[in-house]
């Protein structure tokens, strides 16, 4: 049975036009760290990334920035992280995120929150992990994009199901902030140890 013990969250580089989405980021991220999580993410200092990132540091939890140079540069990573890694790219930057998270959470966010989330879920069609990937539908944020995902089932173009009850993929959802952490502790209890430490080795 394995153990959550490092979580990635991607979330929007900005605020958002909705405080619940903010509020959502604080939750999150005072969960993780009352859980003894550490939270992996994009190094940012700015938007829900800065929120969630400042408010696990706060709640004495531990945080891991993962950023390109070219961000850093713009001096937009956040410095009072735990640990900054820095990439020379997106790619390993992206790489690094999988490597080190036993778990995957899509809060609300922008084009690129929405590219890692679907790659994530891509590498696990492709049966090259197991780790929960976990979409937080705060404010039915990402109901256009569980219905394009029906509708791609609909037309026959997903292959291994993740919608309803009997799921091929280890992509679950739910409404609430609150039900990330416990969510993904099932999740995760479901696996080996070594389901968290394998690497997908497509980049």
């Amino acid at each position: 049975m394995a153990e959550l013990r490092n979580v990635c969250v991607y979330c929007g580089s900005n605020n958002g036009t909705s405080a619940d989405y903010a509020e959502a980021a604080k939750t999150l991220g005072r969960d993780i760290a009352e859980a003894g999580i550490r939270l992996i993410y994009g190094g940012g200092s700015i938007g829900l990334m800065g929120i969630v990132a400042r408010t696990v540091l706060e709640n004495g939890g531990q945080v891991t920035g993962i950023i390109p140079q070219f961000l850093k540069d713009r001096e937009v990573m956040l410095g009072e992280a735990s640990e900054l890694v820095v990439t020379d790219d997106m790619h390993d930057r992206k790489r690094i995120m999988f490597e080190r998270a036993d778990a995957f959470v899509a809060l609300p966010g922008g084009i690129g929150t929405l590219e890692e989330v679907v790659e994530m879920m891509t590498w696990a069609q492709l049966d090259q992990h197991e780790k929960p990937i976990l979409i937080a539908n705060i404010n039915g944020f990402w109901d256009p994009l569980v219905a394009q995902f029906k509708r791609m089932a609909d037309d026959g173009y997903l292959r291994k199901d993740f919608l309803g009850e009997h799921v091929a993929l280890p992509v679950r959802f739910c409404d609430t902030v609150d039900a990330v952490i416990p969510t993904l502790k099932e999740a995760v209890a479901d696996l080996p140890q070594p389901a968290l430490e394998e690497s997908a080795g497509l980049m």
